[in-house]
């Protein structure tokens, strides 16, 4: 089959969505149909906002449907009409088995991670958090249970030592993006083997760890922790939604971080700062310098422009 002849209904919503439809669509892709979520009102005016998937779309002029819920019968008939061999879900909610079972080359999927590790909704966030030295974005076949279908294809990437989440981020939606094509171009020529997750985790040498949604609970620091763990969980929640601890009382959230292994003679979470340059915490085997920060009731800056304007 050539790789236009293929229908494809791409579904996603957020501006890590885009990337991989803006990769289908360069690459010659035929979507005949963008799935996005409805308009929602934000902001302090609660002014309707499009999704950055919707945006594109409209700017392609590609087909668009904007369901409420993914049962409606006449959603159904509108998708079913649509006539797709594929479906292409990156970044979009839950979908009902009426909806990924629909086409007869199935539904699949962009995961931010080397499935089966890091199963769940915040692989990104997880895998910096857990000091991984590498993950990687998998093409895989939607089935019932949550990120078990069938791998299709796999890459892996680096993390650098003091990446964030959010600029990992911003590399894996491009990575993915291509990732995507060659999946789309492997369906077209007949040439991609599904490999069972299941047969990877029969070696029970291997932890297979989890990427469960991201709580308040999960983003307070505890001071108590090495300074190694301390960075990790730091750059794992930023720029969203942030590590927290408490500086006078009031919440701190802290976006960027630097490590400092010597002998603390500090207690644990005690604050040192020389009132200019620096702003640091005690931990276990030494100190957490905060490099970019936001207070309660103040905007997010770095550590130099808030101590100019706050006294301990």
């Amino acid at each position: 089959m050539n790789l236009k002849d293929l229908r494809i209904v791409f579904m996603g919503t957020p501006e890590f969505a885009v990337a991989s439809l803006d990769a289908l669509v360069q690459a010659g892709c035929n979507i005949v149909g963008v799935i996005t979520a409805p308009d929602k009102p934000a902001g302090r005016g609660m002014k309707l906002t499009e999704s950055a998937v919707k945006k594109y779309a409209v700017e392609k002029g590609l087909h668009l449907l904007q369901p409420e819920k993914l049962k409606n019968p006449e959603f159904l008939e509108e998708l079913k009409a649509l006539k797709a061999d594929l479906q292409i879900v990156v970044a979009f909610r839950m979908l009902p088995v009426v909806v990924w079972d629909m086409p007869p080359l199935g539904t699949i999927n962009l995961h931010g991670s080397l499935l089966p590790q890091y199963r769940g909704a915040a692989p990104i966030n997880w895998a910096i958090i857990n000091g991984e030295a590498f993950t990687g974005v998998t093409t895989f076949k939607l089935q019932h249970q949550i990120d078990t279908g069938n791998i299709l294809l796999q890459e892996k990437i680096e993390i650098g030592e003091d990446e964030t989440a959010g600029e990992l981020h911003d590399r894996m939606k491009e990575i993915g993006a291509q990732l995507l094509v060659k999946t789309v171009e492997g369906f077209a020529s007949g040439t991609l083997k599904e490999q069972p997750q299941d047969a990877l985790m029969l070696d029970g040498a291997v932890e297979f760890k989890h990427a469960p949604k991201i709580f308040t609970e999960t983003c307070v620091i505890d001071w108590n922790n090495s300074v190694a763990a301390i960075h990790n969980l730091i750059r794992g929640l930023s720029p969203y939604p942030g590590a927290l601890t408490k500086l006078n009382e009031k919440v701190l959230k802290i976006y960027g971080s630097g490590k400092e292994n010597v002998a603390p003679t500090h207690s644990v979470g005690s604050v040192v700062t020389d009132h200019k340059t620096f702003l640091k915490f005690a931990a276990v085997d030494g100190y957490v310098f905060v490099l970019d920060l936001q207070l309660e009731g103040k905007k997010r800056m770095k550590v130099e422009d808030f101590l100019r304007g706050y006294r301990m």
